[in-house]
Order: structure tokens, then sequence, then C-alpha cells
């Protein structure tokens, strides 16, 4: 099977680096910092979509989004991961449909290079053997254009997206693949709201639900 994953709130909580990365910039506007939750709500669209709901959030003039989009990855880039964590049984997870034979890819809207960083940093881009980042094409998920971009590059077979997000959901009905919902990442709504074939809180139980 080919099994393509989310990355942040799905493989990984970044929030934490997301937040800090948003905060310098604010912080160069002479504005004050966001909580995490509120950058949470911000976050699934990509990094120049979060700066544009962070902008919004605090009164900032639109004029200025592509160079606060790109202060704020400068400073994401600077520490990608000091504060993100792997959530509890992925790496086993991986490992274990690695090994079993399922090819496995990443689509995420995070910018690849930072995505690659943020895998390398916890050893987890050896799982994967194509990684389609928010700037690897002309649009971003929910487009379905990036999942089935990561799909091809697996190869033929039955197709899995597994996510945690209404951005993830919408990509996969789009795509016409099947969802696997990780409940445990920054979705908005009520598990019921999105539509998946399948829902999980823990990783260990993602081995038994692909087979």
């Amino acid at each position: 099977m080919r099994i393509v994953f989310d990355l942040d709130g799905t493989l990984v909580d970044s929030v934490p680096d997301l937040s800090a990365a948003v905060n310098v910039m604010l912080a160069g506007e002479g504005m004050g910092p966001l909580d995490q939750a509120t950058v949470t709500g911000f976050v699934g669209n990509g990094l120049p979509k979060l700066v544009e709901r962070a902008m919004a959030h605090v009164g900032l003039h639109p004029n200025d989004h592509a160079r606060l989009t790109q202060v704020t990855l400068e400073a994401y880039k600077a520490e990608p991961a000091a504060r993100t964590r792997v959530y509890p049984g992925v790496e086993e997870a991986l490992a274990r449909l690695k090994a079993a034979g399922h090819r496995l890819g990443l689509c995420t809207n995070k910018p690849h290079d930072p995505a690659v960083d943020v895998m390398d940093h916890f050893g987890l881009t050896q799982y994967f053997e194509v990684v389609i980042g928010g700037d690897s094409l002309a649009v971003k998920k929910p487009d379905p254009e990036p999942l089935l971009h990561a799909l091809v590059a697996l190869g033929d077979g039955p197709s899995l997206f597994v996510g945690d997000s209404e951005v993830d959901a919408e990509t996969a009905l789009r795509a016409g693949v099947d969802f696997a919902l990780f409940t445990e990442g920054y979705r908005k709504g009520p598990v019921e709201s999105l539509p998946h074939k399948y829902a999980f809180t823990h990783f260990r139980e993602l081995r038994g639900l692909v087979g």
C-alpha cells in the first residue's frame, strides 16, 4: 500500500516552534506575543496563510505580508525543532509499516526544506520515499495535486492519506483517496465533521487499520 502522511499535527506537534517564529516576527513589528492556542487555530494551510492570519489578528497591514512571511520563515528555519515533539508511537509505526512493505510518503503544507530539517532532527526521513512540501508545487493542500504527486512517486497500488485536519480531509476527498484521521492533532471541529474512513488516537492503532 502507498501511505502518505501529513506532518504538522499528524507526525509532530510543531506549534511551539511555529508560535515562537510568529512571535519573533510580531516582536519586530512592536507587537506582543500570541499564545500557542491562538497560533494553533491559524495552522493548516501553509506558512504564508499562518502569517496572514496572525497579521489580521493583531491588525498589521496586509501589504506587509510578503516581507513578514519571509521574516517568520527565517525565524522558523533558525529553530525548526527546538520545541517540536514527535507524537507517541510515530517512529515505531513508521518502522513497522515500512518493514511490512508499505511505501511511505509525506505531503505537508510546510515548506520543503524546513519539513526535511524537522524530520532529519528526529530521524524520520529514512522512512519516506518522497517528500512534497508546501512550496514543491504551484498549489498547496487542500488542492489534491500535492497528494496525487506524492502517490505517483510511490508507484501503483492502494492508497491512504493520514492527516489530522479539515485541510487533510478535504485533500483526500478531492483526490479520491481513503483518509485516516489522527484525532489528537490540530483539527478545529469534531471528528464526525471530517469525512474519513478511519480515525485513531494513537499510532499503535494505525498498523491494525492498514493491515
